[in-house]
């Protein structure tokens, strides 16, 4: 199993090298400095929200309501900040936020029994019309220096934001692969029923999920809001698709029990490096959408065939 996962990871990262030579070929701009430090990160914002949504997807489930999430979850801490002018108070709100929202679709799934598909989707809307009506039109801006290092700082020329991505990963590595926790994850995405009948708690390790997810939701809204120094209620609209896109491009299996967050990272880096020379070669930013689409459809079918034959050959 590991040799295999390992492979994979390989292939995906010849993928990103070939990637990058073709623009690099296609464009002078893509190799310079600022334009590598910008990919990186955006690759970590995506990162963060994705690898919540990896953890939920590991266990055969889905969590559509990380975009609204991560909307709601800003514009709680911007209103913090702006109230108290503390910092500490900003953050606290935002990532409690973002923890709730995660806990209230784990509860949905495992105490009401709704599919996951359906509960993070009703919960997509109920947020999002929830920061409208919190909002009410109005956008909150100028936030503490001090605050908006977390997105647009450096560190020895690094983006801040990398720092963020390279320990959540660390940690998410760590509690996936060498943990029971993590284990039992695995676990219940290839066969809940047998996971269950060898005394894993189904539901604990659900609603376990979901507020980890949410909670990553919430970090992942202090990264953005200190990077864009704003808040309105439409902020975490288009967040959702391509931090999904990033989990299946990186090979987490839509059926779950197969996968992982470093392949996570480079289904990020993948799909940022797609958009970044969409960008660089000029083309309609109204393609980019398409794009993304079509690259999810591609990942979960590349998906579905590689189940089919490792069925058949067993």
């Amino acid at each position: 199993m590991w040799s295999r996962d390992v492979a994979a990871l390989a292939y995906r990262l010849a993928g990103v090298l070939l990637l990058s030579v073709t623009l690099a070929l296609l464009s002078g701009a893509f190799l310079t400095a600022p334009n590598l430090l910008n990919v990186l990160r955006q690759a970590s914002l995506n990162f963060l929200i994705a690898s919540g949504v990896t953890l939920v997807i590991l266990t055969a489930g889905l969590d559509l309501s990380i975009g609204a999430n991560v909307g709601l979850s800003a514009c709680v801490a911007a209103t913090a900040f702006k109230a108290t002018g503390s910092i500490a108070a900003g953050v606290a709100a935002g990532l409690t936020c973002g923890t709730l929202i995660g806990l209230l679709n784990g509860l949905m799934v495992t105490l009401l029994r709704l599919p996951p598909f359906i509960a993070t989707y009703g919960m997509l809307w109920m947020v999002h019309g929830l920061t409208y009506w919190y909002m009410a039109g109005e956008t909150i801006y100028g936030f503490p220096p001090a605050f908006r290092a977390l997105g647009s700082g450096y560190v020895v020329g690094i983006p801040v934001p990398v720092y963020v991505m390279a320990a959540s990963l660390m940690a998410g590595g760590v509690f996936t692969r060498y943990t029971i926790y993590g284990h039992e994850l695995y676990a219940i995405g290839a066969n809940a029923e047998a996971a269950r009948l060898s005394g894993i708690p189904i539901r604990t390790r659900l609603n376990l999920v979901y507020t980890l997810s949410g909670a990553m939701a919430g970090l992942a809204a202090m990264v953005y809001l200190a990077r864009l120094n704003s808040a309105e209620a439409d902020i975490g609209e288009p967040l959702m698709l391509p931090a999904v896109a990033a989990v299946l491009i990186g090979g987490t299996s839509l059926f779950g029990g197969v996968g992982g967050l470093s392949g996570t990272l480079i289904g990020a880096v993948m799909l940022t490096l797609v958009l970044n020379g969409m960008n660089l070669l000029n083309i309609n930013a109204n393609w980019q959408p398409l794009v993304t689409g079509t690259i999810v459809l591609l990942a979960v079918w590349i998906d579905i065939v590689t189940r089919q034959r490792a069925d058949a050959r067993a």
